[in-house]
């Protein structure tokens, strides 16, 4: 996170903390007065246009004062969506029993991506059930979390 980022993110994070969302990540680009700043927020239960609004608000007065922006800025208040990044642990955790994408840094099995359901996470890393081509059976493939480049839920219609 640059330092323009790190700045919203500490005159955020006790906004949300107050109206329970959790910042999932701050996101600044652009220069001079075509500069975005992004917050992605979420909460249990899912985040709602309220949420997203009141953030928005409450956060726009906040960086009006603190003025970490010296110009014109868009500020944008999202949630993460369906298929973000899985990126810290716990992001893994709620994730179990659900499918996932997994691009892994060396192929395994033949494969740069893995999609399977997750089953399990621990200290080492991930196991996921992966479907045998053309077979009905699964393979269990535990990943060690260096192995993993990307991951993020798939999504299911």
């Amino acid at each position: 996170m640059n330092g323009l980022g790190s700045q919203v993110h500490r005159i955020a994070e006790p906004i949300a903390k107050a109206l329970r969302l959790e910042i999932v990540e701050v996101e600044c680009h652009g220069k001079g007065a075509k500069t975005i700043v992004r917050v992605i927020v979420e909460k249990e239960g899912g985040v709602g246009i309220q949420d997203c609004e009141q953030f928005h608000h409450s956060l726009g007065r906040a960086l009006d004062v603190a003025d970490p922006v010296p110009h014109a800025y868009r500020l944008e208040v999202s949630s993460p969506g369906l298929d973000r990044p899985l990126r810290q642990r716990k992001d893994y955790d709620q994730a179990v029993g659900r499918n996932i994408r997994v691009k892994v840094h060396d192929p395994v099995h033949g494969n740069g991506t893995l999609v399977g359901q997750l089953t399990e996470v621990d200290d080492r890393g991930i196991t996921l059930q992966v479907p045998v081509r053309k077979s009905r059976t699964h393979r269990q493939v535990a990943l060690e979390w260096d192995a993993i480049a990307q991951a993020k839920r798939e999504v299911e219609w």
